[in-house]
């Protein structure tokens, strides 16, 4: 039975079988020295060419079964660069199941100074690389512990749909053009915002997903096209509670994988507090920034409900008044009863100084995440769309379903987004998060190994009732 590299170290004497790829080779005479390498780690086989003539056609990254004896090396042989380190393989018999070419990228360093294009187009290649083999395995360990954590708090894990509705929520939709019905589209999801606030009226009362969110919006080192988000949401809980919750979850996670946090519980700032202390919503408390171990982990709260859209409303003009965060956000409750009575244009300036029951989570200068307590009364949320400027109509067409679900006895509920990349970006000590995501886009949003996005033929758009506008 085939075993991984990393338990020879349990096989001292033991006839064994392994399969893995050529990481190393070194000729010394009639013996060949290979690392062999495998999900778990590397190994290294000694075959003696005398008896195995086929050890001299091996090449870097062939595809090998061996069958052989583990041996504990000579005490001057050991090698305390990696686990295995003080035992070795006397290799028996070899198999080559199927040769390598040459590689057109090196994969026994860290990559960083291969151009991005390369590695992306050989991503599959990159991917053998150890330091991006830790970070996915590292990346399934995390997801591990954060469904051990929820389930003990009671979360009941909810799939929700990929093709959904157009929705404001700060970024551009990606479309998905119907077949069936010419002339509309489906968008893929930003979040699964109003999707878990159903499930909450529906009655699961605490919800979680490992979510993919999409959003067409220019990419940077800690954004891409699609990633993947911790979704949370739960019903009868208040502000603190969910924040509580999100901490409680952060400290198990990041203290399951080893790494330090600079201070429990969590500071709390509100955002006028963190505006004149950091300068931003986002900061970083470390006192050495080259602590690399430590997350230093903070709340920011108290956020406005609304922003103003191409600038501040001063002098009495009015301006397009928007959401701070995104529509649903519920306002402070001592600030309900005054926002029904207000309007938009007379009231610009009480507007932008009310505040949301909105919460951000920040690590080393990076947002973590975002949440908030939900609008429950569909009176208060018609309101609010009302000051984005939204008319009853556009409110029905967008978000009717929403607002006639609170009808139906909708419980109080909140939530909050954790985004996995960027944490694990963090854990990581990684430059950006392509460093953290399998097969992630470039920084101009493509995949060069599937060669996407790509034209599609004309009988395709012809089925979807499209034409494409070349000058355009």
């Amino acid at each position: 039975m085939r075993i991984f590299s990393a338990d020879i170290i349990k096989k001292e004497g033991d006839e064994i079988e392994m399969t893995g790829w050529v990481g190393a080779r070194r000729d010394h005479g009639k013996l060949v020295f290979i690392d062999i390498r495998d999900r778990s780690g590397i190994a290294q086989v000694v075959f003696n060419t005398s008896d195995i003539s086929e050890a001299n056609d091996l090449r870097l990254e062939y595809l090998i079964k061996l069958a052989g004896l583990v041996k504990k090396r000579p005490v001057k042989m050991f090698n305390d660069n990696i686990p295995t380190g003080q035992y070795e393989v006397q290799a028996k018999t070899l198999e080559i199941i199927s040769a390598s070419e040459a590689l057109p990228i090196a994969v026994d360093g860290d990559g960083y100074e291969i151009d991005e294009e390369v590695r992306m187009k050989y991503r599959y290649l990159d991917l053998r690389r150890k330091r991006l083999r830790e970070n996915i395995l590292l990346r399934d360990k995390a997801m591990t512990l954060v469904r051990e954590y929820l389930h003990k708090q009671d979360f009941v894990e909810i799939e929700t749909p990929l093709l959904t509705k157009t929705s404001p929520e700060g970024a551009r939709d990606y479309l998905v053009p119907s077949r069936v019905h010419h002339g509309k589209f489906y968008a893929l999801p930003q979040s699964p915002q109003q999707y878990k606030q159903l499930l909450m009226i529906a009655g699961f009362e605490r919800y979680f997903q490992i979510a993919r969110a999409l959003r067409d919006e220019d990419t940077r080192g800690d954004r891409q096209p699609e990633h993947t988000q911790i979704d949370m949401e739960a019903s009868f809980v208040t502000e603190q509670e969910m924040r509580d919750i999100t901490e409680g979850m952060m400290i198990y996670l990041v203290e399951s994988l080893g790494k330090k946090i600079a201070k429990k519980p969590f500071p709390v700032f509100t955002h006028e507090e963190a505006m004149k202390k950091f300068g931003a919503d986002k900061f970083d408390m470390r006192e050495n920034k080259d602590d690399k171990d430590t997350l230093a982990f903070a709340w920011v709260v108290d956020f406005p409900l609304f922003s103003a859209e191409g600038g501040s409303v001063s002098g009495g003009e009015s301006s397009k008044l928007t959401f701070a965060h995104n529509p649903f956000s519920a306002p402070k409750a001592e600030h309900v009863k005054r926002l029904m009575s207000l309007s938009v244009g007379k009231d610009d300036e009480e507007l932008l100084g009310m505040r949301a029951q909105q919460y951000d989570l920040v690590c080393n200068g990076y947002e973590i995440a975002s949440g908030g307590v939900r609008i429950s009364d569909p009176k208060v949320q018609r309101k609010v769309f009302e000051i984005m400027g939204l008319t009853p109509e556009l409110t029905e067409s967008r978000f009717g379903h929403l607002i006639r679900a609170y009808e139906y006895g909708a419980p109080s509920h909140a939530g909050i987004a954790p985004g996995l990349d960027r944490l694990l970006m963090i854990l990581q000590n990684e430059p950006n998060i392509r460093e953290v995501i399998a097969f992630p886009k470039t920084g101009d949003g493509r995949d060069p190994m599937m060669d996407s996005p790509s034209e599609v033929d004309e009988k395709q758009l012809k089925e979807l009732g499209i034409e494409i506008n070349k000058k355009s």
